[in-house]
């Protein structure tokens, strides 16, 4: 069975745009999500073009402020202090990567906690680990969102993450954790990494490697969920990080590219966005 996340995040967006009705009502505005788009990466300005559809569907305000690649670091850093004192903006996004001359570390820090709508500022994942309420990277919590979906049982089951970034595979490891999973992070430096893939009854697949997972590092009837986006080689089109055609037969349950992950990490943000709103206007 395809879990399809292009149909549950057009269900949890109807059910957020009838909530932001109600939060506009109750507040007398709508969420206000802004986001930072430096230089003009393809990749980069179709996800904040999708980024902002999405929030127009659910009845977010939205702005996007792009600024050329030649912005030195400080300018960027005065723009993120500039909507941190904004008092109608809720949610602050910078749109990673950066050019290489900005340290991405330094800006995700500098974004006030309680607007950290992608969940990287270090007091967010510091809350994450030590289990206090935070904002959930929106990946890895569209992934859970996903999985639970499907009533796909996480608690005492063997799950294999593949890759090991800030972004995707850490804080997956410690949601699916959180959830009684039984987690090995694996990665391009793990011996035998098919043994070891072949354990999982959830295998999550984060490394960046076109098709790299093939049927054969799948155990029969594993959950496999595929968060990589790639340009194929052979034709130009998207594809994942699991070689689908092959894997689809193998696994129980299976995420397509795209329309898997994608589209529940951007649904997961709008949510992100109305939480740091609600927290905000009830401090």
């Amino acid at each position: 069975m395809v879990i399809n996340g292009r149909e549950l995040s057009a269900s949890l967006k109807a059910q957020m745009a009838a909530q932001v009705v109600e939060l506009t009502k109750q507040y007398g505005r709508a969420p206000h999500l802004v986001v930072i788009l430096v230089g003009e990466d393809p990749g980069s300005v179709s996800y904040v073009t999708g980024k902002s559809k999405a929030a127009d569907e659910v009845g977010i305000r939205n702005t996007t402020l792009r600024r050329d690649a030649s912005i030195s670091e400080q300018e960027l850093l005065d723009l993120i202090a500039e909507l941190n004192a904004d008092d109608t903006v809720d949610g602050i996004l910078v749109q990673l990567p950066l050019p290489k001359h900005i340290d991405e570390d330094k800006v995700i820090a500098a974004i006030a906690v309680e607007k950290d709508v992608d969940g990287f500022h270090p007091l967010n994942v510091a809350r994450l680990w030590l289990k206090q309420s935070c904002v959930l990277p929106c990946t890895p919590k569209g992934i859970i969102k996903l999985l639970k979906s499907a009533d796909i049982e996480i608690s005492g089951k063997e799950a294999v993450v593949i890759g090991r970034s800030n972004i995707v595979g850490l804080p997956v490891a410690k949601l699916l954790t959180d959830e009684n999973a039984t987690v090995t992070v694996a990665h391009s430096r793990t011996r035998n990494l098919a043994e070891v893939t072949r354990r999982a009854d959830i295998l999550v697949v984060a490394i960046g490697k076109e098709r790299f997972v093939t049927a054969d590092m799948i155990k029969p009837g594993a959950v496999v969920i595929d968060v990589g986006v790639n340009r194929d080689s052979r034709n130009g089109k998207l594809c994942g990080d699991v070689d689908f055609e092959t894997c689809e037969p193998v696994a129980s349950y299976i995420t397509k590219v795209p329309g898997g992950v994608g589209p529940m990490t951007i649904c997961c943000l709008m949510e992100n966005t109305i939480e740091c709103f609600v927290k905000r206007m009830n401090r």
